[in-house]
């Protein structure tokens, strides 16, 4: 019997392989047009970080110094981006999902992604649909790491939060666990930054270096 009903799992860089391949070459291309003095500024890994602690919306505000009218600038940009740019799912997803769903589990995603381009990847890459989608189209005080979304999803779905299991790679992910009170596993599968590496080990219910990890742990196998 699986110990958890329903994995709420983030989407990018979690499920698919999308900050290397998309979301960090288009800020450097933003940056490029609007603060070129910063273009040069930011590693892949800078990015990795940043993404992590403060969480992405934090940093490109507050380092980066985006003003109201740049954010929604930039956010415009990467939805431009994103159209002609479908990530990857990592391999050994579409199997983990297809599992957990036929041993009778649920499935919701929790993304700072708007919910159409989640739905997009999910088809493009032939994973099994999400019972719930929460996106970037929520309203900001409902997005994570507010822990409005799985207070929701509890409801909607009649879990304890013992029966849920949030699988992310960002420290907002991590938060918004914790502030519901529900297991978290840290994803650790899509790049190698050794300080987030050492706080999802170390405040983490489960760290999964890789999907196989993930899959053991869920199913013992």
């Amino acid at each position: 019997m699986m110990k958890y009903k329903c994995l709420v799992l983030d989407h990018d860089d979690t499920v698919v392989n999308s900050t290397s391949t998309i979301h960090y070459p288009c800020f450097v291309e933003f940056l490029k047009l609007r603060k070129p003095h910063l273009a040069d500024r930011y590693t892949l890994e800078d990015y990795f970080r940043k993404n992590f602690d403060p969480g992405v919306t934090e940093f490109f505000r507050g380092e980066v110094g985006l003003s109201p009218e740049e954010f929604s600038e930039e956010e415009a940009f990467w939805g431009e981006y994103v159209k002609s740019h479908i990530p990857l799912a990592f391999p050994g997803m579409k199997e983990l999902i297809r599992d957990f769903r036929a041993g009778g589990g649920k499935i919701a995603v929790d993304s700072h992604s708007y919910s159409y381009y989640i739905e997009r990847d999910y088809k493009a890459n032939d994973l099994p649909m999400p019972d719930i989608i929460y996106g970037w189209d929520l309203p900001p005080e409902q997005r994570k790491p507010s822990p409005y979304t799985l207070f929701d999803l509890m409801r909607r779905l009649s879990l304890a939060p013992d029966e849920i299991l949030v699988i992310d790679d960002l420290k907002p992910g991590y938060d918004m666990a914790r502030a519901a009170g529900v297991d978290f596993a840290a994803a650790g599968w899509a790049y190698d930054v050794p300080e987030i590496e050492a706080f999802m080990r170390k405040n983490c219910d489960y760290y999964f270096k890789t999907v196989e990890d993930g899959r053991k742990a869920l199913f013992g196998a």
